[in-house]
């Protein structure tokens, strides 16, 4: 990812640059870098560097070590004796660049052809910098100070400036370089310590130059006599370095906020690496991670990883652009929305050597459609309940009508007072079954139009209990046991009167259903599914043929036992109930074995 953002200021950079990563294969590059090449008819993208450049020392690959180790900018000078007339010097300015403080992700390497400053300083055993580098003598027994030519070129002064030792002091930025080359001079002259750094100084026209300040002291009789050192200009690659730092802590701040994950799988060695936003992103501690592919794959989620992993190849292939979408399972049991993005990077001959990406987390919004689809679905499917739910009552109503106005008839022109006496039974009887037809309409419409408002946060616990605890007497006539596992702490967002209404419902079908060949045993238990809470209700009773049943169980009037109480539209209801509340409920049932109702709530996290 560091090489995508470094890209775009390397590409026409004014000197000969070169970025490579952990292992030295090059990922980005300067025009005049390439230009300078002879014989590369390929990009050399993803290729090591000493593929490319076979004349490269040692010293070099030491140099380049200690940077990725250390964090430290080195540089290498290297005498080249090709077979030509000339030799050739060249520098190689060796930086790391990292992904945070913490970490390099590789090297930045800058190549400065020097021979012509070597030649002309190949005496002076001081000189090993490109060009713009000044040499500096303070004689502290003399009290004298001097500067050659360049040195004056970088402060922007006159070549008959004669300097001393403050004065060069109060060049350095006031401040902390001002501060930093103080006590640096006050180090070297007490203690004979050398200094190496990179520090701001004003020059005489107030222009602001980074700049490479070497020093060293020659000491006699235990006493320093003389300091002197070399003054490097390095303002414009300091400025390019800095660049890059600021937009790499940009881009970690907006990753991080944003909460992108970011990874890099080099195929080669089959690693993977992640980023500290991979980690939150898919709930993994750092300690866990073995750093391989398989290692991904364990947290996508099993139904998702077959075509996450033909889209990874495809992409590897080259066919196409890695941008998929998949589910990964946390260790909680939560299931999260990923959607992942990829850049396949490649050698000389083609071959897919590495993959840079990033992942985020987009369940939100995976939800929102998720559960605007559910609604619609829950919508749909009411709309044809309700259809349904009007055909049946107005054949049961017409049928109640038609029977009451034929009794009414009967009874009219009856004159036998015990068979009006029979007939008024018989209208009494007919009055309360419209009376009930009537009843389950308004209970149906109420659960159609409960506000969603009046949910709120139910102790599921608590309320199993409360309605065990008002059947107490009928489940002690049973015999029954139940058996409740679930925590008391678990909080589900339910409407409180639904709730009541579904666990007495089903806590009354086992009681109705339970077999007369052994003691009624009801077991409840809740755990936690994702978004969901859900709760198994389970009995040991009659259970329900689903292979006759199965389609219309949850259907109103459907009953599948011969109980003088069963009427065909507690479940009818109960599933309604649920489903008003954003749940669901499922059934798994066995005959003469018993049943479990599977119930999903939405969950409410402590």
């Amino acid at each position: 990812m560091e090489s995508l953002v470094i890209s775009s200021f390397i590409k026409d950079y004014p000197a000969s640059v070169v970025i490579v990563n952990r292992e030295l294969e090059i990922i980005d590059h300067s025009e005049l870098w390439l230009k300078e090449l002879q014989n590369i008819n390929q990009s050399p993208i993803g290729v090591s560097i000493y593929n490319i450049i076979n004349y490269t020392s040692e010293e070099f690959l030491k140099c380049c070590e200690e940077c990725l180790q250390r964090g430290e900018i080195t540089k290498v000078i290297q005498k080249l004796n090709p077979l030509e007339e000339k030799t050739r010097w060249l520098e190689w300015t060796i930086s790391p660049w990292k992904e945070n403080h913490d970490k390099i992700n590789g090297l930045i390497i800058i190549k400065n052809d020097i021979t012509e400053t070597k030649r002309k300083e190949e005496l002076l055993l001081k000189a090993k910098s490109i060009a713009r580098i000044g040499g500096w003598e303070v004689d502290l027994v003399a009290n004298t100070m001097y500067w050659t030519e360049v040195t004056k070129e970088i402060h922007e002064v006159p070549m008959d400036f004669i300097p001393n030792l403050e004065e060069g002091i109060n060049f350095y930025k006031e401040g902390v370089d001002r501060n930093k080359i103080t006590s640096l001079v006050s180090d070297a002259i007490k203690d004979g310590v050398p200094w190496d750094k990179e520090l701001r100084i004003i020059t005489a026209k107030g222009r602001e130059l980074w700049v490479r300040a070497k020093g060293e002291v020659e000491i006699v009789n235990n006493k320093v006599v003389r300091m002197y050192g070399t003054f490097q200009d390095i303002d414009e690659k300091k400025r390019v370095e800095l660049k890059c730092e600021e937009v790499s802590d940009r881009l970690l701040i907006a990753t991080k906020v944003a909460s992108i994950g970011i990874w890099d799988y080099d195929m080669v060695e089959n690693k993977l690496l992640w980023d500290d936003n991979m980690y939150s992103l898919y709930r993994v501690k750092k300690e866990d991670f073995s750093g391989v592919v398989e290692a991904w794959e364990s947290s996508v989620h099993p139904e998702d990883i077959k075509s996450a992993q033909e889209e990874l190849d495809l992409a590897i292939k080259g066919e196409i652009e890695f941008n998929t979408e998949f589910r990964v399972v946390w260790p909680n049991g939560e299931v999260r929305y990923i959607k992942a993005i990829g850049h396949v990077i490649r050698d000389s001959k083609g071959n897919a050597v590495k993959m840079i990406g990033a992942n985020w987390d987009f369940s939100k919004d995976k939800k929102a459609e998720k559960k605007l689809k559910d609604l619609l679905d829950i919508t749909s499917e009411q709309n044809n309940s309700l259809t349904n739910f009007a055909h049946i009552v107005s054949h049961n109503l017409r049928s109640h009508s038609s029977n009451l106005s034929m009794l009414t008839g009967f009874f009219s022109e009856e004159k036998d007072k015990e068979e009006k006496n029979r007939l008024i039974k018989m209208l009494c009887e007919a009055s309360e079954s419209l009376d009930e037809t009537v009843q389950h309409l308004t209970e149906v419409v109420q659960v159609k139009t409960e506000a969603i408002d009046k949910m709120r946060t139910v102790n599921l616990y608590e309320a199993i209990l409360g309605v065990k605890k008002n059947l107490a007497v009928l489940l002690k006539e049973k015999d029954t046991t139940c058996k409740i596992d679930v925590s008391k702490n678990l909080q589900i967002n339910a409407i409180p009167a639904y709730m009541d209404s579904i666990l007495l419902n089903l806590f009354t079908n086992s009681l109705k259903y339970s077999s007369p060949k052994r003691p009624l045993i009801i077991k409840i238990s809740a755990t936690r599914k994702g978004p969901y809470i859900k709760v198994d209700f389970c009995d040991n009773g009659l259970g329900i043929d689903l292979d006759r049943h199965g389609d219309k169980i949850f259907g109103m009037y459907k009953t599948f036992h011969r109980h003088e109480d069963a009427k065909g539209i507690g479940l009818f209801i109960t599933k309604n109930q649920i489903e008003s509340m954003n749940g669901k409920i499922e059934v798994d049932s066995q005959i003469d074995k018993g049943a479990t109702f599977r119930l999903y709530f939405e969950a409410i996290d402590n």
